[in-house]
């Protein structure tokens, strides 16, 4: 069977030097993340082993797909939370992760957009939970940024009235909603600059080219309207002080 990258020995070779070679950078231009991006290299590799196996039983059983996708659900959110804040707090990031993935799916499946077999819910979801876990993420620490660094602005808006809410959403908004960022220029790019992995997988799996767009851009209008709404509320609970600053 065809695809896109021969699964063969060279491929191993070739992402490992690729791994260390990026360490390397990464420790010539002291950018502090040399260790994070082989564990994080290692990690996919094992993670990516695993689930190719355990997804092959899971999509054919609704209960299990459903353990999956909670699975899924949980990284995702402590993933956000870790690179919020620590401690407890760390599960704050649990509520724009699923605020922003489940009104999302939901629609989805109601309408009939989206099928209810795990073969298709499976990736959909976690497409939609690492969209959300990075716009959480990245609002989170943006958010808490200028929290930190304007911190005599948010306290020149509360002499003037405002209440705290207000004063910690006029001072981070701004920056936090920066986050969507990266998911806008991905969805204005497309098809110009990339050809991301549903429209890929589609036309790989033999699906037509109008078929395989149509679903593409369901994909990225989903991950604009979920990482949205994970954006709004992770800037609503960085302003009530749910991440401690």
């Amino acid at each position: 069977m065809n695809t896109l990258l021969p699964v063969t020995p060279q491929l191993g070779v070739v992402m490992a030097l690729l791994a260390l070679a990026a360490a390397g950078v990464a420790v010539l231009g002291r950018l502090g993340h040399s260790r994070a991006i082989l564990t994080a290299s290692v990690r996919a590799a094992v993670q990516l082993a695993v689930v190719s196996f355990a997804i092959v039983w899971a999509i054919t059983y609704l209960p299990a797909v459903a353990a999956f996708l909670v699975v899924m659900y949980l990284v995702a959110s402590v993933t956000a939370g870790r690179r919020i804040t620590r401690g407890r707090a760390v599960w704050w990031a649990a509520l724009p992760v699923a605020a922003g993935t489940a009104p999302v799916l939901v629609l989805m499946i109601v309408t009939g957009v989206l099928p209810v077999r795990g073969i298709v819910l499976v990736p959909v979801t976690g497409i939609l939970l690492g969209g959300c876990l990075t716009a959480t993420a990245l609002s989170g620490r943006r958010a808490l940024d200028e929290l930190r660094q304007r911190h005599g602005e948010v306290e020149a808006a509360l002499s003037l009235g405002f209440s705290v809410r207000d004063a910690a959403l006029e001072i981070c908004r701004p920056a936090a909603a920066q986050a969507l960022v990266p998911a806008l220029d991905q969805t204005r790019t497309v098809g110009l600059v990339t050809l991301p992995g549903a429209f890929v997988g589609m036309m790989l799996a033999g699906s037509g080219p109008v078929q395989a767009g149509a679903v593409q851009l369901a994909v990225l209008i989903a991950l604009l309207a979920a990482e949205s709404l994970a954006v709004v509320v992770t800037i609503e609970l960085a302003a009530r002080g749910r991440f401690p600053v």
